[in-house]
């Protein structure tokens, strides 16, 4: 393995932007390295090694002219989502329907990470339209966990995820619907980050379920994810629901928290969220991160948030209703899959034709849980009720938040599980993000960060942070303060391989 895969995205910034290395070399060393890994990882679905590294060369070719970098972050190369629209490259969130799709246009994440001088190494393996907690759902195989190949590395954004763990990118972007960038994040040892719903545009990223459906930053360090947040976050008119306000110092809050004082801060534990169901070693390392909270200078009290426990059953109301509505635009008349196209089928056969073939199993599941949901009759008792209870959960953050700065529980439940032991159990699947959905439906920030090995297994588990809306910085502080106090998770994972 290249000295300069191991760097973090900070280090490898550095020595860029002083001269010390070539934004191309370091690019052509995380692509040498997904050539050597990714045949067993499998985090990529497609590699653009020609335009991550004309990107390299076009910064490098500024810092020679003299000239600043672009972005803090100019020529450190990235791993991205593969729901994220991306100009002629393939993009097709893991789904037959979508296969050799080249966008005419590229999402505003994309476009700002061109604009910041990032190299796109290449496009991540996910579950189909993000639907799935293990990355099994995607119609090109699933991605393996880096510490176990034989577990799943979590969903729906599993491929940024272990690209990360692989050390095959120093940074990656995943989307979070109910915990799609967190829930891949603890179960691989590295750090994922839910902005504030809006924070971060919409705009390019293909709906699954549209007030839900948030970008972020995945990274292996605290300010890491920060810098490449600054890089993605802002206003952008292209998406309504985008919040037009200043984005917070998130990278100096992240540096301020790694000087270790915790002092003034409150965190609460979110009650509901632990006992049954999670596995003996999550929450013994929990206590351990709340234990180490408070010998950071935190003050640590416990929070109730009752209607957190209704909270999954809201979830798989509204996502599959909206994933219903979403989804009605794949109707092979306008672009995608098209089969029995030969002139003997009427459109409407066509149609239910390429819906049969092109979508898999968890995807149709979700689309009839959401269309029966709206359909005459059942809309009130079901999608009515849950948004009632959306209500309920937002204000029992706000509660919360009336008492405390930031609210922490374990990320998952378990550890990750194996390949195949969850696939034909979708209500298992399904309780992998329990802790995570709440955040989701009240559109508050949340981060997931290393919070060391269980104790029966060995295998990462994380510790959830949760903010108010607007309030991402305090994630980053608190994370960042954790994290040094912790010390390295992932290098136990480069210790395994070196041995081997």
């Amino acid at each position: 393995m290249s000295d300069l895969t191991r760097l973090t995205a900070a280090e490898l910034a550095e020595k860029i932007h002083t001269g010390e290395v070539t934004a191309a070399e370091v690019t052509q060393a995380h692509l040498d390295r997904i050539a050597a890994v990714d045949g067993d990882v499998h985090a990529f679905l497609h590699v653009d090694a020609e335009g991550a590294l004309e990107t390299a060369r076009a910064v490098d070719a500024d810092l020679a002219a003299g000239r600043a970098p672009v972005s803090p972050l100019a020529g450190v190369p990235l791993a991205l989502k593969d729901v994220l629209t991306t100009r002629g490259v393939p993009t097709t969130c893991g789904s037959k329907t979508l296969e050799g799709w080249l966008p005419p246009y590229d999402a505003t994440v994309t476009r700002r990470l061109r604009e910041a001088g990032v190299p796109v190494l290449g496009k991540t393996n996910m579950d189909e339209f993000a639907m799935g907690s293990s990355t099994e759902n995607s119609a090109y195989g699933p991605t393996h966990n880096p510490w176990d190949l034989d577990r799943i590395p979590g969903g729906s954004g599993g491929g940024s995820s272990a690209s990360l763990a692989a050390y095959e990118a120093p940074l990656a972007i995943g989307t979070d619907t109910g915990g799609s960038i967190r829930q891949p994040a603890a179960v691989t040892a590295t750090v994922g980050v839910k902005p504030t719903y809006g924070g971060v545009s919409r705009y390019g990223l293909v709906a699954f379920s549209s007030s839900l459906d948030q970008a972020g930053p995945c990274g292996r360090t605290v300010l890491d994810a920060a810098l490449l947040h600054e890089v993605i976050a802002g206003h952008d008119p292209m998406d309504a629901t985008s919040i037009d306000a200043p984005v917070p110092a998130l990278a100096d809050a992240a540096r301020e928290g790694a000087r270790g004082d915790l002092n003034g801060v409150k965190v609460g534990v979110v009650r509901e969220l632990s006992g049954d169901g999670y596995q003996g070693g999550v929450l013994r390392s929990f206590d351990a991160a709340v234990a180490q909270l408070k010998e950071l200078g935190a003050e640590v009290v416990e929070v109730s948030c009752p209607h957190f426990g209704y909270a999954l059953s809201a979830y798989y109301l509204i996502a599959p209703s909206e994933c219903s509505s979403n989804l009605a635009r794949f109707d092979a008349m306008r672009y995608g899959l098209r089969v029995a196209d030969d002139g003997s089928h009427s459109a409407e056969e066509v149609m239910s034709l390429t819906r049969e073939e092109g979508f898999g199993a968890e995807v149709k599941r979700r689309v009839m849980l959401g269309t029966y949901a709206l359909s005459s009759g059942y809309y009130d008792a079901y999608y009515g009720s849950a948004q009632k209870v959306r209500t309920l959960i937002t204000r029992d953050f706000a509660a919360a938040f009336e008492q405390v700065d930031v609210l922490v529980s374990p990320t998952t439940p378990v550890t990750p599980f194996k390949l195949g032991e969850k696939v034909d159990d979708p209500l298992a699947m399904y309780l992998n993000d329990i802790c995570s959905i709440p955040a989701n439906l009240a559109g508050n920030a949340a981060m997931s960060v290393p919070s060391g090995l269980s104790d029966e297994d060995g295998l990462p588990v994380g510790l959830q942070i949760m903010a108010p809306a607007l309030a991402d910085d305090r994630l980053y502080r608190v994370g960042a303060a954790y994290e040094a106090a912790r010390g390295p998770v992932l290098d136990k994972l480069g210790e395994l391989e070196a041995a081997k």
